[in-house]
């Protein structure tokens, strides 16, 4: 029997918002809008954008959708869709009740999930790990994030935020300062920005000829061109991902590492340096674990919001 629920993926730059039906089958997706967040303007902002894109998805579905399913930036209780932390990134959005306000001003039942997490559950519920007991999914772009999900449900954690492969510790790291305020954590020499700090560092631009700033299609581009301070930039990053994606296997063992996100379309220079770390750090028995790409793309937020919805799909720490 199919549900339609309306998805909402709010993150700090844009708000994806649209209608998603759970069949057997799979889900099928339509009337998707995408509006600004207008982050800077403060959490009060964002929630009446959501609310009156929730509205009108709820006038555009051909019958009464069941409810919202919400994927979101920052840290998510999905008890009750409170947004408990949120960074400089989305000011004032921390301490948002945005499960309540939503059915507060729609009178639908709302869930919602940390929008790496519900991304996570999209893949592995319905895209690169549909036929897999349990996944890892390493989401790599302007951060890194990730999840482990088996058996249909997200891993949280004690407080909400299991899963952040981007803040876990990494050799080549050590010394370089992490915007969590820690030091040595994989994410800023393994996403986009820092493979452009390490192309600059190595000696390449920092700009593009019409005087825009350096960004990684053109870095990745060059790799594939010759330019070694490209190939070196992405090679490092990959062997960085690769080595602690071989550690987190060692720990979880799962049926298969899911890889999406906008570095992870990076070339052969990224991505053989990728699999050759992830093979000297893996232990024997996962060493052969697949690594896959995502099949869903940017709706992956949405179908894991609405498949959050109808499943539940998160396991809590037993009390």
């Amino acid at each position: 029997m199919s549900k339609t629920i309306v998805a909402v993926d709010i993150g700090g730059t844009k708000i994806a918002c649209g209608l998603v039906t759970i069949t057997d089958n799979g889900p099928v997706i339509d009337a998707v809008t995408k509006v600004p967040t207008e982050a800077m303007k403060g959490g009060e902002h964002v929630l009446a954008t959501v609310l009156d894109e929730v509205k009108k998805a709820i006038g555009r579905a051909a019958e009464k959708p069941c409810g919202v399913g919400i994927s979101s930036a920052g840290v998510v209780n999905p008890r009750n869709g409170d947004i408990t932390f949120a960074n400089e990134l989305m000011p004032g959005w921390g301490g948002t009740h945005l499960g309540a306000e939503v059915t507060a001003a729609t009178g639908l039942p709302c869930r919602v999930l940390n929008d790496v997490h519900a991304h996570a559950l999209g893949e592995a519920r319905w895209g690169g790990g549909r036929d897999a007991k349990s996944c890892l999914v390493a989401a790599v772009g302007t951060g890194i994030g990730g999840a482990f999900v088996e058996r249909g449900k997200i891993m949280l954690g004690a407080h909400d935020e299991a899963g952040h492969i981007g803040h876990v510790c990494c050799p080549a790291a050590a010394g370089v300062p992490c915007s969590c305020g820690a030091t040595g954590h994989l994410e800023p020499i393994a996403a986009g920005p820092g493979i452009i700090r390490e192309y600059v560092r190595l000696g390449g631009d920092e700009t593009l000829p019409d005087g825009t700033p350096m960004h990684g299609a053109e870095i990745d581009r060059r790799a594939a061109a010759g330019d070694e301070a490209a190939k070196a930039a992405e090679a490092r990053a990959g062997r960085a991902l690769g080595e602690v994606l071989g550690s987190m296997c060692n720990m979880l063992d799962p049926d298969v590492v899911i890889l999406s996100g906008s570095v992870a379309q990076c070339g052969p220079d990224w991505s053989d340096a990728m699999v050759e770390a992830f093979q000297g750090q893996a232990m024997p028995p996962v060493a052969t674990t697949p690594i896959v790409g995502g099949e869903l793309g940017g709706d992956a937020p949405l179908v894991g919001a609405a498949e959050n919805f109808v499943s539940s799909g998160y396991a809590e720490i037993a009390d």
